[in-house]
């Protein structure tokens, strides 16, 4: 909306302003839509994402992006890969020599027990288009082309100067709240003076987009996601992005020796190619290169006031196991309910509080794994100081970073601070602070996931015909907050039928006379694991607690 101020300038007003608008940015976009939160965002490109990279989609993203309404159309936009899993070293492509590191993302199909949702490998360039087209379905206003030129704050909100790319005209944008999506090396955390900590840049690659005929052939049916070429004087990443003609290189580079980009000409990166697959005479054509830069570094705080860090402007990551733009996708699903909630007033100014409180400590155990499994897989171009353990060593798991990271602090009442942010395994049993257990339940005739129930408001599970649920009725009404209550069980006044064999109350680790109460992300908030005495008070309470309210 567009009003003037006092002098007569136009002035843009928008509950929160996002700058950025790549995968990080777009989900903000996204989740804010969902919620009914007004917002406008600006990117200084005149699109999304050209090149095809931050490829590997993990379950607890794509159960976000399930909650979202957009997981078949992403799953759609990635079809051409669906069929592509595990990740291959080996020196050359020829011949049977090399080995697998994993064979398939979820041996066995264990996954099921824990989500609805799986994996997918869905590229940026891809996923991206996806995201701005739902978004603006949502009535999001993307400004693409568009940059922030400055911002300031003030106690009620912020003010920013932006700058259309095309047109030069100027346009200030007064918000109650400001996202900054921004990259690595964003703006917004440079101007507010947030450091960073941690280990620093890794290591560099050069990514070639190319394409060949021939070289689905001499890949055959290895359907990998990625495969590391392990050739003296020609290591790299080969990814394919149609498994027919298109594919993608990561080379080594090295500019701390004195390197540059430009020595990476088409011939250079062609005999590269043709050396790392084994295949002197191998057709390949050059379309594209970028730059980037493998760092793990951490902001030293995810917010500023009413400025909040998101994605790669919060945290940076090895690419190995795709976690870096994943955790930026669930920082936005964190930061996006919880501005919902002050927004809409039913959750006090000191909820945002905890977005720094419960992504920081996951981002820092994240990044650390993630630079782990990088020496586990050898990353071509990473040589990592101290004398890390390379492949030989014990080699961890994937999913209990991807799905099973806690929150020991933050909007939680009844975790256990001593618990790792990160656990050696997978637990999810309906602890404070964990993301709620997958259950398959029937709703008047339709299959849902308990994970279906979670996204615009609290949810009180409890079973039929104990006290809690006329409990939550009253707390709700009291307090003014959207507080949705369901009975689970077999008799006439079950909201919702678990399927047979399942124990709702065993499995979020309460008795059939307790209750759990789950936040719109999907994290349980608090739980009784029994009756109480006075219910009313108990339930109101820990709401008012878990929202900030006292």
């Amino acid at each position: 909306m567009n009003r003037s101020d006092t002098a007569g300038e136009a002035v843009h007003r928008t509950p929160v302003l996002i700058v950025g608008g790549s995968l990080v940015g777009l989900s903000t976009s996204l989740f804010l839509g969902r919620l009914g939160v007004p917002h406008t965002l600006v990117e200084r490109h005149a699109g999304t994402s050209i090149h095809p990279r931050g490829r590997g989609n993990n379950v607890r993203t794509m159960e976000l992006f399930r909650t979202a309404g957009v997981d078949r159309r992403i799953e759609e936009a990635a079809s051409v890969l669906a069929d592509n899993h595990g990740i291959l070293q080996t020196p050359t492509l020829v011949g049977d020599a090399g080995e697998w590191l994993f064979r398939e993302i979820d041996p066995g199909g264990g996954l099921a027990r824990f989500s609805p949702a799986g994996w997918c490998l869905c590229s940026q360039n891809d996923l991206e288009p996806v995201l701005l087209d739902s978004a603006r379905e949502l009535g999001g206003d993307l400004r693409f082309g568009t940059e922030m030129m400055s911002f300031d704050q003030d106690g009620e909100g912020v003010t920013a100067l932006v700058k259309s790319r095309e047109t030069g005209e100027h346009t200030t944008v007064r918000a109650d709240y400001l996202v900054a999506a921004d990259g690595p090396r964003s703006p917004v955390r440079e101007r507010l003076g947030i450091g960073q900590n941690g280990p620093g840049d890794l290591f560099h690659n050069v990514s070639v987009t190319f394409t060949s005929r021939d070289l689905a052939d001499v890949v055959g049916d290895r359907k990998f996601i990625v495969c590391y070429l392990t050739a003296p004087g020609a290591d790299g990443a080969l990814l394919p992005v149609d498994n027919r003609e298109h594919w993608v290189f990561h080379a080594p580079w090295h500019p701390e020796h004195g390197e540059t980009l430009e020595e990476f000409t088409d011939e250079r990166c062609a005999a590269h190619i043709r050396r790392a697959v084994g295949v002197p005479d191998l057709d390949v054509t050059i379309t594209g290169r970028a730059a980037w830069h493998a760092a793990e570094r951490v902001a030293e705080r995810y917010a500023d006031g009413r400025v909040f860090l998101a994605g790669d402007s919060a945290h940076e990551m090895s690419p190995t196991g795709a976690f870096g733009s994943n955790t930026g996708i669930q920082d936005a699903h964190n930061l996006a309910w919880k501005l919902a909630a002050v927004l809409g007033g039913w959750a006090g100014p000191g909820l945002l509080g905890s977005y720094d409180a419960e992504r920081r400590p996951v981002a820092e155990a994240t990044s650390a794994r993630a630079s782990s499994r990088s020496v586990e897989h050898s990353h071509p171009g990473y040589t990592p100081a101290g004398g890390a353990a390379g492949p030989g060593g014990r080699k961890g798991g994937i999913l209990n970073v991807a799905l099973a990271y806690r929150y020991p602090r933050g909007a939680v009442l009844g975790a256990d601070p001593a618990t790792p942010v990160v656990p050696d395994g997978v637990a999810l049993n309906g602890e404070p602070g964990s993301r709620a257990p997958h259950l398959w339940l029937d709703r008047a005739g339709t299959r849902i996931s308990t994970l279906d129930l979670y996204e615009r408001s609290l949810v009180l599970l409890s079973s039929e015909g104990g006290a809690w649920h006329a409990a939550a009725a009253e707390a709700g009404a009291r307090r003014a907050v959207p507080l949705d209550a369901y009975r689970i069980g077999d008799g006439p006044d079950a909201d919702l039928r678990p399927e047979a064999g399942a124990d709702w109350a065993r499995s979020h680790g309460v008795t059939p006379d307790g209750a759990v109460l789950v936040r719109p992300d999907g994290f349980v908030a608090w739980r009784s694991e029994g009756p109480s005495t006075d219910p009313v008070t108990t339930l109101r309470e820990a709401v008012d607690t878990v929202l900030a309210r006292v």
